[in-house]
């Protein structure tokens, strides 16, 4: 695959194609992309190791919720984690990626600290990844793409290199409308303070409260929280890949699936 070879930019995700219609120009470029399975992965090891702690500290949380804490802060923990998630979904999603409605300055700002939260890194690299997904789907061009397996599609590649298709064609996807708005252009640069800052707020707030522990309140309401809406969230890449419903194109690896949902909201055909 050469540089050339990548098609220019488009308004892709600026509007969604409806089931109806067809895209030839879309179907070629993930016809000629398809996924090479002989191509080995360079795989990120300081990133396994980060995410295999993280894990281990999270059922520790889990631990510590159910038998430490009061019951009042594990049910704090999962509705931070739940509002967390309504700012991927409903913000990053449906708002930035898909265009799906129009919000004004005070909801943008509460999306995105929302967002800031989850910890699933910037708006503006979670929408250029997703619209990624979407034009390119299952293919090498794809992020998590599912023809990679299950593991791979869940959180494996987030401990890998990119394949080079994903560099390539991720430079070709239209982000101007992202970088047009000034909460998103704030969240990018000013990233990694927020997220410790907003996530401080988190856990104090039980300490401060109830008189929690400190050292509870960290445990469960950031390293539980964190790694139970973590692989809620990885579940749309890939158990919605592999398991559920197809009642528009059963050729294809999305579906829908009831579970891999949040209160009030559907997310269908990741």
């Amino acid at each position: 695959m050469t540089a050339q070879e990548v098609p220019k930019n488009d308004k892709a995700m600026n509007a969604e194609v409806p089931e109806e219609q067809s895209c030839p120009e879309i179907s070629d470029a993930v016809k000629k992309i398809g996924t090479d399975y002989s191509y080995k992965r360079d795989i990120i090891w300081t990133l396994v190791v980060f995410y295999g702690i993280m894990h281990l500290l999270g059922w520790y949380g889990l631990y510590r919720a159910i038998f430490n804490c009061y019951r009042l802060t594990m049910i704090y923990s999962i509705m931070v984690g739940v509002a967390s998630q309504v700012g991927i979904n409903m913000g990053a999603h449906r708002l930035y990626a898909h265009k799906a409605f129009k919000a004004k300055l005070p909801l943008r700002i509460a999306l995105v600290m929302l967002d800031t939260i989850a910890g699933m890194y910037t708006v503006y690299y979670w929408v250029r990844d997703h619209r990624l997904h979407h034009k390119y789907s299952d293919t090498d061009a794809d992020p998590h793409n599912s023809n990679r397996g299950f593991f791979f599609s869940h959180v494996g590649w987030l401990m890998s290199k990119k394949h080079p298709a994903v560099t390539q064609y991720g430079k070709t996807i239209q982000m101007s409308d992202l970088e047009s708005d000034e909460v998103i252009m704030f969240q990018k640069k000013y990233y990694l303070p927020l997220y410790i800052i907003l996530n401080s707020i988190i856990v104090a707030v039980p300490v401060w409260m109830w008189n929690e522990t400190v050292v509870n309140s960290i445990f469960s309401s950031y390293f539980f929280r964190y790694i139970l809406f973590f692989n809620i969230t990885c579940c749309v890449n890939s158990w919605a890949h592999f398991y559920g419903s197809k009642p528009y194109d059963r050729y294809i690896r999305p579906s829908g699936i009831k579970s891999v949902i949040l209160p009030g909201s559907r997310r269908r055909l990741a």
